[in-house]
């Protein structure tokens, strides 16, 4: 059965939604460790947040800017393998330009890097060093929609991490969940996709039916927002 979302702008996140850089993420943060002598204990990729907070947890007050540093000149340096995942050029080409942004939790430097190795361009791009709060805070898509010049309440958040999840329900939009990082029932999302291939978007005057053909699971509430 499919689902519904009537809402007016739509917030993307980047890794693991618009595009797959895991292999390069893995790559970057399992040199990180082995040269500060640090375990993350799990997979970077699958965590959605930002470098500086996943550094700060981990390593002593006085190193957290140059581990930090050294984090994101090892990302910014490794692109290869990033891909663009399925659905996404179709979905990004049918939405209006002044109705979709990225908000990501990576830096402003990295984010760089990624975007132009996937060939994407968003019209509003929010990343980590915009912030002072990234995500599961809803700084960043709090901001976004405000660049938008459209309520956070009248956008749909698409994501593939709890951390982005909780931060699109924070700022009170709705929330549309990707399967990659986490298995369906922990994203916490109004519906889940195993990738955007099946979502659709209609213009119905001032608002954007975005229409889920397939969803892995489905929300228990009305999602129409006007």
């Amino acid at each position: 059965m499919a689902a519904e979302f009537r809402i007016r702008a739509v917030l993307f996140d980047m890794d693991g939604t618009l595009i797959d850089s895991t292999p390069a993420v893995d790559r970057a943060w399992a040199a990180w460790e082995r040269r500060w002598d640090v375990r993350l204990g799990v997979r970077a990729s699958a965590l959605g947040m930002p470098a500086r907070d996943i550094v700060a947890a981990r390593v002593a007050p006085e190193d957290a800017e140059a581990a930090f540093l050294d984090i994101e000149r090892l990302e910014v340096a490794d692109t290869d393998g990033i891909v663009v995942l399925p659905g996404v050029r179709d979905l990004l080409a049918a939405i209006p330009a002044e109705r979709w942004a990225v908000a990501t939790s990576c830096s402003a430097p990295l984010a760089a890097a990624r975007l132009a190795r996937a060939g994407i361009e968003p019209p509003v791009l929010v990343t980590a060093s915009d912030t002072a709060l990234g995500k599961p805070h809803p700084d960043p898509y709090l901001a976004a929609a405000a660049r938008l010049g459209v309520p956070s309440e009248q956008c749909l958040v698409v994501e593939d991490a709890v951390a982005g999840v909780t931060a699109g329900r924070a700022a009170g939009a709705r929330t549309l969940g990707v399967l990659g990082s986490v298995p369906a029932h922990e994203l916490g999302a109004d519906a889940v996709v195993a990738d955007l291939t099946g979502v659709r978007v209609e213009r119905e005057g001032d608002l954007l039916r975005v229409v889920v053909d397939q969803p892995v699971e489905e929300p228990d509430r009305k999602m129409s927002r006007t």
